[in-house]
């Protein structure tokens, strides 16, 4: 069988982007739930054709088709019931890289539950404010980490009987917890649509992240199921997936990438997914993983592409891989060139948010421009927006908006919940601001510049900090950095560098004055960095973002 991507837009194949801009068209049915509708559909159909690859560094493998992920998420479903989860319950998943999280989040799904993806890094505190942010009636995670240790915490902050939260375990018993491998298996696999009040619609909630927290405390962005069809745009034309092929996005289930390259638009356009489950991240396993398994399409934040081209690649078979991308945060143009030089293949870049599935990127028909985010995703209005509200010039820097005044976009999100503030401080007047600054160039390109927060005012001059960050990383001894405003009595900021080195380099004044001198030869003299300090890692969310705001706020505290 054919994937089931022509039957939810209006034509599949197109002659250039002005084409796929102009003509591409999502498809919404009636009450679509991804969970029937998609993967029930294979079921029933193809019940052998393979879904996901999974393996772990303990040398594991496991291959799920569709028909098995039927089986099991109806099993799952089962097992929530039993449990009292129903249509609008907010149920927890804290599973990094385990099978059982596909298993929950479409066994939700079909419940008209509402799935909320966790990483297992949340502390106490983090767990406490999300039980009581989302009101969640259950939660199912690992069973190492300590993660079990801080969710009895955080639950007996409420106390555990005026606050029922139902604790399921995933590889391990634990008393006051469900046994969740040993009740899954003794589940009933027979589970039926629910009709009538029951059913689900599509402006209902399915999915809820927190946001990643660059800055700030996190939100709570809620997401229709509608969502999925919006990641057709992430899959088939971004990452350009191919049919029965093995798509390897990386990230863990606790970050909202992984439902952009390891679950919805893949599985709508026919394509498995590879799931590598480590404990630590490892660019020569990763390697060899991917390599092994016959990955065909990648796709990886520039964190990561910055420890791949640091290996030897010659060392690993590339022969299936056809396609990668990048997003998660604007692309060094060095990683850009180290990668084609090695691999043959041009990254192509992309953009979104949390809050939104790809809306910018760089798309088969275009020609790269490293350091490009790419050409706005059809049904996005995206424009550049100054702070008086006025459209941005060609060449002219201003915030990222999408133009909502048409109607909101499959895969847009639908509110920050329980917060109407944000969500009006955010999406306004027709418009939603994504709080991200970038300029067009004359081909329509856009240039991403950084977080709002993020841009530096030094000396009556604006410094983005990707610009310096990328004259910085072309020097073979910056492995990675991250470029801040620190605060000065005279220029109001000055640039600072927070430097990784490579393991080649020391750390010391010579240096310093060396990547000083390499910032004012490659970019204008005024964006070099008068402060410069070298870690040993970078404050970072789990998706792999820099948090600039944790390098200010500890300079302001020292100031």
């Amino acid at each position: 069988m054919s994937s089931l991507l022509s039957q939810f837009v209006s034509k599949t194949d197109f002659e250039s982007y002005e084409d796929f801009n102009d003509n591409f068209k999502i498809l919404v049915p009636e009450n679509f739930n991804f969970a029937y509708d998609v993967v029930d559909r294979y079921a029933k159909d193809c019940p052998e054709k393979r879904a996901m690859v999974w393996c772990d560094d303990l040398g594991n493998e496991k291959i799920f088709t569709f028909g098995d992920l039927k089986y099991y998420s109806d099993k799952a479903a089962n097992l929530f019931s039993k449990y009292g989860i129903g249509k609008g319950d907010y149920v927890m998943l804290t599973l990094k890289s385990r099978y059982e999280f596909w298993f929950c989040i479409l066994a939700l799904h079909k419940l008209g539950a509402i799935a909320v993806p966790a990483t297992h890094m949340l502390m106490s505190r983090d767990i406490t404010y999300r039980i009581e942010k989302a009101d969640l009636k259950m939660i199912v995670c690992i069973a190492e980490d300590g993660v079990p240790e801080r969710v009895d915490k955080a639950h007996a902050e409420f106390g555990e009987s005026e606050v029922p939260l139902v604790k399921a375990l995933v590889g391990d018993v634990r008393e006051g917890w469900v046994d969740f491998r040993k009740e899954l298996e003794e589940a009933s696999p027979e589970f039926e649509r629910p009709t009538g009040e029951a059913a689900t619609r599509n402006e209902d909630i399915s999915l809820v992240y927190f946001s990643s927290g660059t800055a700030g405390f996190p939100k709570m962005v809620e997401h229709d199921f509608t969502y999925p069809l919006g990641h057709i745009l992430t899959a088939s034309y971004w990452q350009n997936v191919e049919e029965d092929g093995l798509h390897y996005t990386v990230a863990d289930s606790g970050w909202g990438k992984c439902v952009w390259g390891k679950l919805y638009g893949q599985w709508i356009a026919g394509c498995a997914v590879f799931v590598y489950d480590y404990d630590r991240f490892d660019a020569k396993h990763m390697l060899e993983k991917a390599s092994k398994y016959g990955v065909t399409t990648f796709c990886a934040p520039p964190t990561v592409y910055r420890f791949l081209i640091k290996e030897d690649l010659s060392q690993y078979d590339f022969s299936s891989l056809t396609y990668a991308v990048v997003a998660g945060e604007p692309l060094n143009p060095e990683v850009f060139n180290r990668f084609l030089e090695f691999t043959g293949l041009k990254l192509m870049e992309g953009f979104g948010q949390t809050e939104t599935v790809v809306a910018i990127a760089t798309y088969p028909w275009m020609e790269p421009k490293p350091g490009s985010i790419g050409k706005p995703s059809p049904g996005f209005k995206v424009e550049i927006m100054d702070r008086d509200g006025r459209i941005c010039d060609v060449g002219e820097e201003g915030e990222i908006v999408v133009n909502t005044k048409a109607g909101k976009p499959a895969g847009l999100f639908v509110h920050y919940g329980k917060d109407p503030e944000k969500t009006t401080a955010a999406w306004h007047d027709g418009y939603y601001h994504t709080g991200d600054m970038a300029w067009q160039d004359e081909d329509g390109y856009l240039w991403f510049v950084g977080r709002a927060d993020d841009i530096i005012k030094t000396s009556g001059y604006k410094v983005g900090p990707f610009e310096v960050e990328s004259a910085l990383i072309q020097h073979p001894a910056v492995l990675e950095c991250a470029i801040t405003g620190a605060p000065d009595p005279v220029r109001g900021q000055v640039i600072k560098a927070t430097i990784v080195l490579t393991k080649d380099y020391t750390a010391g004044e010579g240096l310093k004055k060396e990547l000083q001198n390499h910032v004012k030869k490659v970019t204008a003299p005024y964006k070099y960095p008068r402060i410069v300090e070298f870690v040993d890692e970078l404050p970072k969310t789990i998706s792999g973002k820099i948090r600039r705001v944790e390098i200010r706020d500890h300079d302001k505290e020292q100031a």
